[in-house]
């Protein structure tokens, strides 16, 4: 054999094989190569974009807590004001409660005074009577002097 004759067959037969690859197999390794470029940007793509929607759904929570904090005072306020309004209402209506029973007892004394005062003149009268039968020493008509004792005790 001639080392010439063995170099072009192998070269042939290379040639053959490169055609063949480049022809039926290239195709569908390459294929399956684009194929797999295609999910790993589709996957970088939707990583990226998950990301995003990350950041941006913690701007939105942040956003969301700060609203709720806002909404948590206002509410505090709120009460506190609510709060601070039925105290007062509560003294209003002790300051008329006290007035009322101060009014009542300045009442019930001046009706006691002047129960007092009444009863204190009949014992005026009953002592004048008294002390006007001793001194004339006889008996005094009770209903002929009621009206001057009556007077009388409405001077005391």
């Amino acid at each position: 054999m001639n080392i010439n004759f063995t170099l072009f067959a192998q070269a042939i037969a290379f040639a053959a094989f490169i055609w063949f690859t480049k022809r039926f197999v290239w195709p569908y390794l390459m294929a399956a190569i684009e194929e797999r470029q295609q999910k790993i940007a589709e996957g970088l793509a939707a990583a990226d974009k998950g990301a995003k929607s990350l950041e941006e759904a913690q701007v939105r929570i942040q956003a969301m807590v700060e609203e709720a904090r806002g909404q948590a005072r206002g509410i505090l306020d709120q009460a506190q004001t609510r709060a601070n309004s039925i105290v007062d209402e509560a003294r209003a209506v002790a300051n008329q409660e006290r007035d009322r029973i101060i009014a009542s007892a300045k009442a019930d004394v001046d009706q006691q005074i002047n129960k007092a005062r009444d009863e204190l003149r009949g014992q005026v009268a009953a002592i004048a009577v008294a002390g006007a039968e001793k001194i004339l020493a006889r008996e005094i008509d009770q209903k002929a002097h009621q009206e001057l004792l009556g007077r009388l005790a409405a001077q005391i």
